[in-house]
């Protein structure tokens, strides 16, 4: 009998992803490293500029996809004074964002994070010299690409544990990490599976990051588990992470990667000083964006009359309104603004088909749906 397509998260066994935990990392598979700490290989930044561009790529590939999942690169950037004068940067962009009264995390109780949404185009606008010396090291495309292939599109946000930050629960990351449980059931698995082809996670050390920082708590080859977008939220899951994820210590300008689906959570800062600064990268791959330029919003609002005399004649099904919803009005969540647009429901910000079912559904007047339809517009902006 084949697999099926669409699963419910009772489909989730324990068993099945401990038993892809339980490998081993060897270095013999991963020869351009120069060792392996908690199924973690290491690399040196310099190994991986002189050796073959080629054979670099495919072995990176083959530790996302097949190996632990996760790698370290020490001294990717060896000269820390670009990433301080990048750090100082950061502090000058969270200083005006604090006088703004902007709200920094979604993620973490108040006050134990500072976090920098959009911190790429910040940065550019900021201080374009620091800007261009930091995003010229080519290590990081060169694990993009490994990952993704060509033309490839960065995005990055800073986060601050302060001490005595608490960990995060265990979780993956975007795209189908950052959807509820029900959201992720309706995609087949197949799908599910895709998505961590997607995005490649990233990190730059701004700090040294000793294990009583807190760095970040992995487990290796959970990202081979194909119903861990189901999975990671459920009890059982949780404790198995928490008996068996592993932390590495970092010092400032290490780099790491990780597959998104890499089952992972920042940890607990136990220092009395040390505020531990990393700038996240989440790379995109290039087949992320649709051929056209549509303007949704415009037929939003044109459809939205004819939608509604519709509704009141019941001259609609459902079914129907799902489908021209579907068809007229973006269905995800992302990219956005997430300083203007925090979440709602999980980890993501409204849709415009959620927001088009809810007007039609509470029979809204046209005036307060284009309203509605332009602070979405404007919170989305950049």
């Amino acid at each position: 009998m084949s697999t099926p397509a669409f699963v419910t998260e009772n489909a989730v066994r324990l068993e099945d992803f401990s038993r892809l935990c339980e490998q081993r990392t060897s270095a013999e598979h991963y020869p351009h490293c120069t060792e392996v700490q908690a199924n973690v290989p290491i690399y040196d930044a310099q190994r991986l500029r002189d050796g073959d561009r080629h054979a670099v790529l495919d072995e990176l590939h083959r530790v996302f996809r097949d190996g632990p999942g996760v790698l370290v690169i020490r001294k990717g950037f060896a000269d820390t004074a670009v990433v301080d004068r990048q750090s100082a940067v950061f502090e000058a962009i969270f200083a005006v964002e604090a006088e703004a009264g902007v709200a920094a995390d979604h993620f973490a109780k108040a006050g134990s994070n500072g976090r920098i949404w959009n911190s790429l185009q910040k940065a550019a606008l900021q201080s374009p010299a620091a800007y261009v010396e930091y995003y010229a090291n080519p290590l990081i495309g060169l694990v993009a690409e490994a990952w993704l292939g060509p033309d490839f599109q960065v995005s990055a946000q800073v986060n601050v544990v302060r001490p005595g930050g608490q960990a995060q629960q265990p979780h993956r990351d975007y795209h189908l990490g950052f959807q509820t449980v029900d959201v992720v059931e309706r995609y087949p698995v197949h799908l599910q599976v895709l998505s961590q082809h997607l995005t490649l996670q990233g990190a730059v050390a701004h700090t040294d990051m000793p294990l009583e920082s807190g760095p970040t708590q992995i487990l290796p080859f959970s990202q081979q588990y194909p119903l861990g977008f189901l999975a990671w939220r459920r009890p059982e899951f949780i404790e198995y992470f928490q008996a068996h994820a592993v932390q590495l210590p970092l010092v400032k300008g290490d780099l790491l990667f990780f597959n998104p689906a890499l089952f992972h959570a920042a940890g607990t800062n136990r220092t009395a000083d040390l505020h531990r600064m990393a700038n996240l990268l989440q790379i995109s791959a290039a087949f992320g964006k649709a051929m056209e330029t549509v303007d949704r919003e415009r037929m939003m609002l044109a459809i939205y009359p004819h939608l509604l005399a519709q509704l009141a004649d019941n001259l609609l099904s459902a079914e129907g309104l799902a489908a021209v919803i579907a068809c007229t009005a973006d269905g995800y969540s992302f990219p956005s603004n997430l300083d203007t647009d925090p979440p709602l429901h999980g980890l993501a910000p409204q849709t415009g088909q959620q927001l088009m079912h809810q007007a039609l559904s509470e029979r809204w007047p046209y005036a307060t749906f284009a309203e509605r339809v332009q602070q979405m517009r404007t919170k989305r902006q950049a």
